[in-house]
């Protein structure tokens, strides 16, 4: 370093790592759970790639590259803070995104909060995140719990089911789920009832006991929020003892990942999900997006990669808009962030910090030996986010500042 580069150095208070921050790349911390649910998460790390590749191809951002340094978290939220805070810390890194699992994210934007780093989750659900235990510069991509919830409640309240069931993962996301939805539908149909709930441990179904259990009771409908390995467990043990030759299912998780899987079990047909119907969605934006994806990993792609795509690109909208990497900066360009995605625009409001982003709902059919979306439709998200009042109800003063 010349003299009069480390003059200026000291005057504007910047030691040599500083220095170099700014001229090398701008970096993005990911944190996934690479372990337990490799294939979802490995979707969304591929998504964020092309966009990373995208962006660079095209001369990168503030006149620099963008890095994408990538974490397993293996599924644990202690793991998720030790890697986050070496992100922070040691990594120099600008931005932190990632997180499937609810209860990890929720670590991380502790972590956030306490670094004053902006954190943008891509995938995890749960309503706590934005709501009860938001902070300032924690930011969410996917659709909220309460707001996929609302879309399954709109469809389920207008079948003539009127005995409900409940299988669900005894974790925060879980149990959010299940109690936005029971809350939703209710207000739609005051005359429904839950006449049976099961509560595995995530990734530890006993599914021939929780099917039981569900069949004695005898439900017209069932709400199911497994996912992985539970859900497969789940559809493989109810088509074998003809659970669901009676009972039509709403799952929160069904198309993504887990659907061709699915395909194999007679009774899965019909389901009502959350799906992506990567091969019939024919906008111009998506059609982009999925022969990129193509070309670059050759497989096509599930949802999660288009969150590892929109999270990132939504993450350089911001930096563009805040023409820094200034966390308090990026949160002021955050609120508010009108995004384009390869499923439509979205915007990040201000007073929640979550995205517009909605939800595909369709029908699970078996064609070919591999799943379907049928009679599907994407939602927009803006229309089933909750109000003003039940957002001030709910978040932190702290996180509205």
């Amino acid at each position: 370093m010349t003299g009069l580069a480390a003059v200026l150095v000291l005057g504007l208070g910047l030691g040599p790592a500083d220095v170099a921050a700014q001229a090398g790349n701008i970096r993005i911390g990911e944190i996934n759970s690479y372990t337990g649910v490799a294939q979802s998460s490995q979707a969304y790390r591929n998504g964020a790639d092309l966009a990373v590749a995208e962006i660079n191809a095209a001369g990168g951002l503030l006149g620099r590259n963008l890095e994408l340094i990538s974490r397993d978290d293996s599924g644990s939220p202690d793991e998720a803070v030790r890697h986050a805070e070496a992100l922070i810390k040691t990594d120099r890194v600008d931005v932190l995104t990632g997180s499937m699992l609810s209860n990890v994210a929720l670590a991380v934007a502790r972590t956030a909060a306490s670094e004053k780093k902006l954190f943008v989750v891509g995938d995890a659900l749960s309503d706590a995140i934005t709501l009860d235990k938001g902070n300032r510069y924690t930011f969410r991509l996917r659709p909220s719990t309460y707001t996929q919830a609302a879309m399954l409640a709109e469809a389920a309240a207008k079948l003539p089911a009127r005995r409900w069931a409940i299988v669900a993962p005894n974790y925060e996301y879980g149990q959010s789920a299940v109690a936005n939805f029971k809350l939703l539908l209710k207000e739609r149909r005051p005359d429904v009832e839950f006449v049976a709930e099961q509560w595995p441990a995530l990734g530890k179904m006993r599914a021939e006991v929780v099917v039981k259990a569900l069949r004695q009771a005898r439900p017209d409908a069932i709400f199911n929020a497994a996912f992985g390995s539970d859900l497969q467990q789940f559809a493989e043990e109810g088509s074998r003892q003809g659970l669901f030759a009676a009972s039509t299912v709403f799952s929160m998780s069904a198309g993504p990942a887990l659907g061709d899987v699915l395909a194999q079990y007679e009774g899965t047909k019909n389901w009502v999900v959350l799906g992506y119907p990567s091969e019939q969605l024919a906008t111009p934006e998506h059609q982009r997006f999925r022969e990129a994806y193509l070309k670059r990993f050759n497989e096509r792609p599930l949802l999660q990669a288009v969150f590892g795509y929109s999270t990132v690109m939504s993450i350089v909208a911001g930096i563009k808009k805040a023409g820094s990497v200034d966390s308090e900066k990026l949160v002021t360009a955050m609120r508010g962030l009108n995004v384009e995605t390869p499923v439509g625009p979205i915007t990040f409001r201000a007073h929640d910090q979550q995205s517009s982003m909605g939800a595909f709902v369709a029908t699970l059919v078996c064609k070919d030996g591999r799943s379907n979306m049928t009679e599907w439709r994407y939602l927009d998200g803006a229309r089933y986010m909750p109000d003003d009042a039940y957002i001030k109800g709910r978040r932190p003063a702290s996180a509205m500042r």
